[in-house]
């Protein structure tokens, strides 16, 4: 399948099939958009995506999207693609109070391309995300990759052992030499229901354990689980960092997506 082909599936069966989001949010359309909106009281975020376009009358479409979650109180993520139309859309996004965020690769592909053998680095494991205290390890991992900008890691320790519900559409992984010890790098695939599609998320390494085979373990664990549940296709949106690694496994970057935030960040 070319690039081209994958991003009409992509395009067709995700943006405007079942959509974005993840496992814990919902979908609904309105209007022009579709809004995705999380069902997590700990973590409150939505998500608008307009894959068909705005209309006669953009402007009052993307005011009407920030006022709403905006009254609400929930921070709001407009998600576009470099074939969005508007072709202006991120311009008109700023002019309505948005900021930028960083630009990243949209990378699709075979997933039997990243299901490769490829052991982790010696005294190195790689395990699902069990308990509470895993995801507390894995959100300082967060705060030191990615300097605060996913919140900041808590100290409270006491509800370590409690374990984690898990969801048949997602494997959360995390690389770790010792039990209970600094996540090295900490990932999750996420099923798309009614698709061919499993979204790759949440890579993040250690600085420490970079260009050390490890991205690409966790890659290939999750593509071969992926596969097991009978997806053929892997999405990523991938940094500057891992877009050379995927390229080099096969993927193709079909398409730029950028998001943008309300309230606007410093």
């Amino acid at each position: 399948m070319t690039p081209a082909d994958l991003l009409v599936t992509f395009h067709q069966q995700v943006r405007l099939g079942a959509g974005e989001g993840s496992p814990r949010s919902t979908r609904t359309r309105h209007g022009h958009v579709f809004r995705i909106v999380s069902t997590d009281p700990d973590d409150p975020w939505a998500m608008v995506d307009c894959p068909e376009g705005l209309g006669a009358d953009p402007d009052r479409v993307i005011a009407g999207e920030r006022d709403h979650f905006g009254g609400l109180g929930i921070p709001l993520e407009w998600k576009t693609y470099t074939y969005d139309e508007p072709a202006d859309l991120g311009d008109r996004l700023i002019a309505a109070g948005f900021s930028r965020g960083d630009d990243e690769a949209l990378m699709l592909g075979e997933l039997t391309d990243l299901a490769r053998d490829v052991a982790p680095p010696a005294g190195v494991t790689i395990r699902r995300v069990a308990t509470r205290g895993d995801q507390r390890r894995i959100r300082a991992l967060y705060d030191l990759v990615w300097d605060g900008a996913w919140g900041q890691a808590s100290d409270d320790s006491s509800r370590d052992a409690e374990p984690v519900a898990t969801d048949p559409a997602e494997s959360a992984l995390l690389a770790e030499e010792s039990l209970n010890g600094p996540v090295l790098c900490a990932a999750r695939v996420n099923l798309t229901s009614g698709t061919e599609f499993a979204g790759m998320w949440g890579g993040s390494t250690h600085p420490d354990w970079r260009r050390r085979g490890l991205f690409r373990a966790m890659l290939a664990e999750r593509a071969r689980w992926a596969l097991a549940q009978g997806y053929r296709y892997a999405r990523v949106d991938a940094s500057p960092d891992s877009e050379p690694i995927l390229r080099s496994l096969g993927l193709h970057r079909v398409s730029t997506t950028v998001p943008y935030a309300y309230p606007a960040g410093p």
